[in-house]
């Protein structure tokens, strides 16, 4: 099946806590960041992706297993990616804790454009500033 399809399907077809997780990020809700759900990234389908943070969400039913999780967890973390997990009723029973480590995370990534401040730049000073000192010299 087409990965198209098969996400749409996903989308079509969320959980119970996938579907109160995407309540509580979309519309960049937490710290701004734009997520997108059941997004392909290579071979996989991911449950949730703020593409310009580079972090992946995955909400785990009883069908992940360690081996498959691991194996995908490793590809995501090649191609940059940040993966957090979280059981379904983490989501269901603790979705403020939940929200809270997103939140956490997002924090702790480096920012995608970051400003020239926190690059050690000094922003160019007003023209006013410049005609003011011109002016005293």
């Amino acid at each position: 099946m087409e990965q198209r399809t098969r996400s749409r399907e996903l989308r079509q077809n969320a959980t119970e806590a996938e579907r109160l997780l995407w309540r509580a990020i979309s519309a960049r809700k937490i710290a701004g960041a734009r997520f997108n759900r059941q997004v392909p990234v290579g071979p996989f389908i991911c449950d949730f992706v703020a593409r310009s943070s580079k972090l992946v969400i995955e909400v785990d039913g009883g069908q992940h297993t360690p081996e498959a999780d691991a194996s995908r967890t490793a590809y995501l973390k090649s191609h940059g990616y940040e993966v957090i997990r979280f059981w379904n009723t983490d989501v269901l029973q603790n979705l403020n804790g939940v929200v809270a480590a997103i939140t956490s995370k997002l924090a702790a990534r480096p920012s995608p454009n970051p400003s020239r401040e926190r690059e050690g730049s000094k922003k160019a000073a007003p023209l006013a500033d410049c005609a003011a000192s011109e002016g005293s010299l």
